[in-house]
């Protein structure tokens, strides 16, 4: 306390004067002591703070612990992106034939500071050696799988409507290619065992998110006899429900459902994704719903009080040039924050607006803050429903 160093002090300075009259008395130059050894230290100290109770105050508590989550839309992987990223890389020889860095560049920062970053890997890879295709049945280059690794992504989504465009060997092919790049994969499986077990990553202050996904089916292929489990689809027996059900009993505090649903190029959800949403947040093994497909920014809403976000769009892609709005897309920022009483909640979400440009030789796609039309493109698209209090724009 502020007083105590100055009674010490005071004590002090007659001690000493005391010890001068002493010594003027007796003629001594130095110290005089009555035996021959000096005085053992006197047992009678000046009480210290913590003798008298000041450290007995209670520690301050620990402030509540808070996560971020992101997500954005599409990963839809044209041959013109491709040859952007091939071109990037020929100028700047970064990368294995492809240099997707600098197409990404704005959107990294976002990545890397969220405590879990999630993308939609839509389409499966080609596996080394293999010919690459674009749409309508895509096999992307296996580059790109290292390289989400390497842009900060923790795990992708893959249940799309092109999750069998190169067969089961392809989701098993993309399966090993983004675990090899130490990025889980949601919605499609190896084994059915793989399925059964939930998807709950944790981020450095504990948060467990779980995540499943399904989509709507795969462009009129069918699964093989004895491998159904290998894409979650609407309408399996093991549905959304029952594995989000799955995740919340093995812990995890947060679930996501990732739905490929909806009418592409439609800005309005459709009737099944308006009643498949009631039907995800009606459950308390949800929390929040992510959508893709649309390939255009649909709705931001609330129901059951629960953050739906119906299609965030393409994060990048390279549709006609007659569909602008499929050159917009939004990237989505969850807050979680833990609960006085224990738990956690989702009490934030924002999303950051992006455009791109068609890819042209000489002119390498580059995905930036949306402007102009595009940016009330998004805005008109994200405000479609309603029932969004206190939804923030980046």
């Amino acid at each position: 306390m502020a007083g105590r160093p100055l009674r010490l002090v005071a004590a002090t300075a007659a001690l000493v004067a005391a010890t001068v009259l002493l010594v003027a008395a007796v003629g001594v130059a130095g110290p005089a002591y009555l035996g021959d050894e000096a005085p053992a230290p006197s047992a009678t100290a000046v009480p210290t703070a913590l003798d008298a109770g000041e450290s007995s105050a209670p520690e301050p508590p620990d402030p509540p612990r808070a996560a971020t989550i992101l997500m954005g839309g599409d990963l839809l992987w044209h041959n013109t992106v491709w040859a952007s990223a091939a071109e990037d890389h020929t100028r700047t020889g970064t990368g294995d034939r492809f240099d997707f860095d600098p197409m990404f560049a704005t959107l990294r920062p976002y990545v890397e500071s969220a405590d879990l970053a999630l993308c939609h890997e839509e389409v499966p890879f080609a596996a080394p050696g293999e010919p690459l295709r674009s749409y309508p049945v895509f096999a992307a280059p296996h580059q790109i799988a290292p390289w989400i690794g390497s842009m900060g992504w923790d795990a992708c989504t893959t249940a799309s409507n092109h999750s069998m465009d190169a067969g089961v060997d392809g989701i098993v092919e993309t399966a090993d290619l983004l675990e090899d790049a130490g990025v889980a994969h949601v919605g499609t499986f190896r084994t059915a065992a793989e399925r059964r077990r939930p998807v709950i990553l944790t981020t450095d202050d504990g948060l467990r998110v779980g995540i499943v996904a399904a989509t709507y089916g795969l462009n009129g292929y069918v699964l093989p006899a004895g491998l159904e489990w290998a894409v979650s689809q609407l309408g399996d027996a093991d549905d959304l429900l029952t594995q989000a059900h799955r995740a919340r009993a093995a812990g995890a505090d947060i679930v996501i459902a990732h739905v490929h649903w909806g009418t592409e190029y439609s800005h309005l959800p459709d009737a099944t994704q308006v009643a498949l949403a009631e039907q995800l947040t009606a459950s308390p093994d949800v929390d929040l719903v992510l959508g893709e497909h649309a390939h255009v920014v649909q709705p931001i809403t609330k129901v059951h009080g629960k953050w739906v976000v119906y299609g965030m769009g393409n994060m990048v892609a390279q549709s006609e040039l007659e569909r602008p709005e499929a050159y917009e897309g939004i990237t989505v920022q969850v807050q979680v924050a833990e609960q006085p009483r224990g738990g956690w909640r989702i009490d934030g979400l924002s999303y950051l607006p992006t455009q791109w440009n068609h890819y042209t030789p000489g002119n390498p796609v580059r995905i930036e803050h949306a402007t102009g039309s595009h940016l009330a493109s998004i805005r008109a698209a994200v405000r479609g429903v309603g029932h969004r209090s206190g939804l923030v724009e980046e």
